[in-house]
Parts: structure tokens; sequence; C-alpha cells
């Protein structure tokens, strides 16, 4: 059976995300295809809308074959970090291939990019250095030391500027650094860009557009063109059972609970708390009651709304510097869910696995990286502040994987 791997977050599962799956099948000739997914914290910094079972449930209903959790530690992590541990998950999955929207859509102009900042990578991140130096943040950085060492290239390259565009060409520069046999696959994106509003005459929307309407107006009614059928029922059986769905928003007085029981100075342990950014939360949190006020008090040129975001995750389930560093790369394999196919896969494959298969959580308790994820379900559960949540605390070890 051949496999082919997509990485995604299904923040929810849209048609847009059905579009990438169907023609990743077809691209890539592939009879299982295979999702690594983050679990229920996202790499722009914030909780998932849904948990990571309910986008399981969307992405089975989908066509999706196996869906495999990205570690806490990759999910929330950098591009470049995100990109490599999904990319040797799929690798030691055995996929054959790996398909990933694009802005650009062009596997050619991946090449070319890879190949420049490779060669001028010296000059490249002198560049990013000096930019950062002058209070640029580091996205801004990275984009116009591009454009510097890019400047009398010829040959088409992608723009770095775009989102998916930047996950793509991590994803093509870990296959390259860690050696791996998987082969990269892209596919255009359709309609709607990354962080476009939901428009009501198109059946495509960005995960963005429609959580925007959700929170917003609160009203699937209003999000259900750009749905599948099965996502639309996930969602309406979240909004059901769990009041509403998830956001720093809701989050906010947990996450000032945490912030104030620790000292200004303890904070700065927390991963990717820098730069006296830990003075800033702290005093923030002191003074605002809701979660925009006190993002527009810390907001800062240096960082982005997204890095910030990504400080508070670590500080909300108190991931440190410490375990950051000592995180290379996955250390076991934990499906979440699979069809048939997806577990006649495995079945096939199990063998010549060189990581652990992990079903049953209970049976890894000595795994670090398996804790964290634990304990950040844990955590995402008591920030949705309902009965619903509250019951799920500890239901990592009480649900199997979902088997369609």
């Amino acid at each position: 059976m051949k496999a082919s791997g997509i990485v995604v977050e299904y923040n929810p599962f849209h048609n847009g995300h059905l579009h990438h799956l169907q023609q990743s099948r077809l691209t890539t000739d592939s009879e299982v295809i295979i999702a690594v997914m983050s679990g229920n914290f996202l790499q722009r910094g914030e909780p998932a809308l849904v948990d990571k079972w309910t986008r399981t449930k969307m992405a089975l209903s989908a066509g999706v074959d196996l869906v495999i959790e990205l570690p806490y530690a990759f999910a929330t992590a950098q591009a470049s970090d995100f990109a490599k541990g999904a990319i040797f998950l799929l690798d030691a999955l055995k996929c054959t291939s790996f398909c990933f929207g694009s802005e650009e859509g062009s596997l050619e102009a991946f090449q070319h990019t890879y190949d420049l900042l490779s060669v001028n990578k010296v000059a490249y991140n002198t560049a990013i250095s000096t930019l950062m130096k002058k209070g640029i943040s580091y996205p801004k950085a990275l984009n116009e030391a591009y454009n510097i060492v890019s400047k009398d290239v010829t040959v088409p390259l992608v723009d770095l500027s775009k989102p998916n565009n930047i996950l793509g060409y991590h994803y093509i520069e870990a296959a390259k650094t860690l050696h791996a046999h998987i082969q990269p696959e892209t596919i255009q994106r359709v309609i709607a860009n990354y962080h476009d509003e939901a428009k009501t005459s198109e059946t495509i929307a960005s995960a963005t557009g429609i959580r925007k309407v959700l929170f917003d107006e609160d009203d699937l009614t209003k999000v259900q063109s750009f749905l599948p059928t099965t996502s639309l029922d996930a969602l309406n059986e979240w909004q059901h059972r769990a009041d509403s769905f998830a956001n720093w928003e809701l989050f906010y007085p947990l996450l000032r609970f945490i912030i104030l029981r620790h000292t200004k100075e303890s904070l700065a342990q927390f991963a990717e708390v820098t730069e006296g950014m830990e003075n800033a939360i702290w005093n923030a949190a002191t003074t605002n009651v809701t979660f925009q006020p006190f993002m527009e008090k810390i907001k800062s040129k240096r960082f982005t709304w997204t890095r910030i975001q990504r400080m508070l995750t670590h500080i909300f389930t108190e991931f440190t510097w410490k375990q950051l560093h000592d995180t290379e790369l996955p250390t076991y394999i934990r499906p979440l869910g699979m069809n048939e196919k997806g577990q006649a896969y495995l079945q096939m494959i199990k063998k010549d696995l060189q990581l652990p298969l992990v079903s049953r959580v209970a049976a890894s308790k000595e795994n670090r990286l398996l804790q964290l994820d634990i304990k950040a379900a844990n955590l995402y559960y008591l920030g949705l502040q309902s009965s619903f949540g509250q019951q799920m605390v500890g239901s990592d070890f009480r649900i199997a994987p979902i088997r369609m």
C-alpha cells in the first residue's frame, strides 16, 4: 500500500481542506492518506477551536485514512521545528511523499529557494541578525534578508511573505536536513488565502475567516456553506456539549491565574519568553480582566502577535526553555484515529517502525513528550470552563484511537 502524508491543524476542517485532501490523493497516486495533526494547541499559539478528538472525526469522515498526533512541543513551535517534527513522523510512517498546500503551487520554485538559501546561508543569517538588532520582528527580518540574498536571482523563487509558502519551504528544508526518503508535492490554495475573511458568495473560506464568523456571530448557519456536512455536524455536537468554542478570551481567566501565581522572574523560565517580556506579561495580567486589552497592552514591534501567543501558550502549559532545548525529534507515533484502510496500513508497517506505536498512553508513562501532551490536553479542557471540560480531564487515558 502506497501512503502519502499531509500536515494539518483542521481548525476546523473546511471545504478547502477537502480539496487539498482529494488533490493530494490524486497527485501522489496514493491508496492511503496519513494526516499528522496538531493536538489541542496550535502553531499560532492558541487553543484549537474544538479538541483533537473532534477534529480527528472530521478528518476521518472526510476521507483521511489515518490521523497521528503531532506532539505539543512541535505543534506549538516556530515554523522550522513544527515542520521538522511533522516530516520526521511522516517519514517514520514510511510515506513515499508528502503534499502541502501553498500560495505558490510550484514545486520547482520551492526547490530553487531551498538551493538559494543553502548556498547563501551565512549571508542570509547575518542579514537576519543585523535587521533584528534594529528592532525588526523575526518574520519581517527573515523576509527582508530573503529579499537581499535573492535580488539578482533570475530563476523562479517562492514568495516567503505568504504563510503557507513559509511552511512549505520549511517542510522541504526539514526533509532535506533529516535526509528523509519522503518526496514533496504541492497544491495551490484555491480562492481563500490564509487570513482572508469568509465571503458568503464563496464555498471555500480560510479557517481564520470561519473562526472569526463563529466568534463574532456564534451562529453555525453563517459558515455552513464553507464546511462539509460532517464537519458541520461535529461542530454542532461540540457546541451542544461544550457550550462554546475554545479561544484565548475563554481561557484568559485561567491563563491570568497561572501568570499571577508566578513571579515576574519565574515567568522567564518558560519557552519563548525573552527580552523582558515576562515583566510586560505579568504587569498586564494585574490590570486587564479580558484577553484583548491584555494583548494590546503587551504587543510589541519586536514580537508578532503569534509569537506572543506562543509565549502565553507555554506559560499556560508551563513548558520551559529547558524542555524546549531538550526536545530534538518526536519519540513516538500516536494514532488518534483511523479507518479500515489506515488500520491495515499500520498493521503492514508495524514491524518496521523505528518509533514506538502508542495506542494506550497508560502504557507509556515514562515518555516525557507524551506526558506533556497529556498535561496540555487537561489544561485545555479546564480552560473550557464547562462541565463537559471538567469531565474530559484525563480523557487521554480513557479514549482509544477512533475507528471509523
